[in-house]
């Protein structure tokens, strides 16, 4: 089963539901050589979803000591495949492996 690491509005149980019908079960976990940054959202079901004009987006540093810190989901592969349409086209998927040493999904700037 993949993980999916959420640092924004994934973590939201209304958005879980919405997104994959069910609250979605994870632990705490920590990305490192990311920084955060903000996106506006203009795509109206994923603002009626999210109920924020404004998402986090990861950028790519290089630098460990910046971290992101966010909860390692445990998900079906069919769900991924929900997550990246949730996902507006400033986003892009990548595997990374995170400071527990579990492997996950991100959601990246494009």
């Amino acid at each position: 089963m993949p993980n999916l690491f959420s640092y924004g509005t994934l973590q939201k149980e209304q958005v879980q539901i919405e997104t994959f019908g069910r609250i979605l079960h994870g632990e705490k976990d920590i990305l490192t050589g990311y920084k955060l940054n903000m996106v506006e959202i203009t795509d109206p079901e994923v603002l009626r979803k999210s109920d924020q004009k404004y998402h986090p987006i990861l950028r790519f540093s290089g630098d460990d000591k910046d971290e992101v810190e966010g909860v390692l989901f445990d998900v079906l592969n069919e769900e991924i495949l929900r997550a990246d349409e949730y996902e507006v086209d400033d986003y892009k998927r990548i595997e990374k492996i995170f400071k527990s040493g579990k492997e996950g999904f991100i959601y990246v700037e494009r």
